[in-house]
């Protein structure tokens, strides 16, 4: 019996439309929220007593009810995240060009 339900559920699952490849999806500013904290292994309790808000306005940032404006440099500080990604999902610029390509003196690549 168990395996007849696992053939019809596979069988469900070859029939369904399947999404484009490719798509990449998008992170909106409280997705970039709980992102940082739960990567920080930080709680909700935690973040909201280091960075001086209430538990209720940790959740309500996470929700997407409000943006914690006056402490987003605090959160980040917290959680080691970029200022930049969490407010707008873009990396820093590392100010050295990217770094593609550079290596320490003496391991550079032979040229011919």
């Amino acid at each position: 019996m168990r395996h007849l339900a696992r053939v019809r559920k596979v069988a469900h699952v070859s029939m369904m439309t399947l999404p484009e490849p490719g798509r990449i999806p998008t992170f909106d500013t409280a997705d970039r929220l709980r992102k940082a904290r739960e990567t920080a292994g930080v709680s909700q309790d935690e973040m909201a007593e280091q960075i001086g808000v209430s538990r209720r306005s940790i959740v309500r940032y996470e929700g997407g009810a409000s943006v914690p404006r006056s402490a987003m440099l605090l959160w980040s500080m917290r959680t080691g995240v970029p200022m930049e990604w969490l407010t707008n999902g873009e990396a820093p610029p590392t100010g050295d060009g990217g770094g593609a390509g550079v290596h320490p003196l003496g391991l550079e690549p032979r040229t011919h």
